[in-house]
């Protein structure tokens, strides 16, 4: 009976799984007529109550796993240097910077300075990850900094 329950409430979470999953896809359509489905980003929310702490913690791992190595080598080696000293107003604004964008290679376009920074994104962090991207001072940033 006991084994029944447990595989009853292993189905039950299977399936709530895969009706999330199909919630979060939206189906398209290639050139071909073939449907394909691709999953969709979330809309960005900006976590409330967050420690300082644990704020520049997650901003710094974000700044490492972007899924795209121009950007994960740009924006940790900015977190590396400069969230130690940021304040709470810069960190948002960096926290909006680096999630709300659904397009890596706009953040990218825009810290190298190929397209125009939009007007809600260009305050003093995107002046200052501008600053970092021109690396005047020719330092290596082929790796990821340490993280501690």
């Amino acid at each position: 009976m006991a084994s029944r329950l447990l595989r009853n409430k292993f189905v039950q979470q299977v399936i709530r799984n895969e009706y999330q999953y199909k919630a979060a896809t939206s189906y398209s359509t290639d050139a071909g007529g073939s449907s394909y489905s691709e999953p969709t980003i979330p809309p960005y929310e900006e976590k409330v109550g967050e420690s300082i702490q644990v704020k520049k913690a997650r901003l710094l791992y974000q700044s490492r796993k972007r899924g795209m190595l121009e950007n994960g080598l740009l924006l940790s080696g900015f977190a590396g240097k400069y969230l130690p000293t940021m304040d709470e107003p810069q960190l948002s604004l960096y926290d909006r910077l680096i999630n709300l964008p659904s397009n890596d290679w706009d953040i990218y376009y825009w810290a190298t300075g190929t397209k125009e920074t939009p007007p809600e994104f260009d305050n003093e962090v995107m002046k200052a990850l501008k600053n970092f991207t021109r690396n005047e001072d020719r330092a290596d940033r082929t790796r990821q900094p340490e993280l501690y």
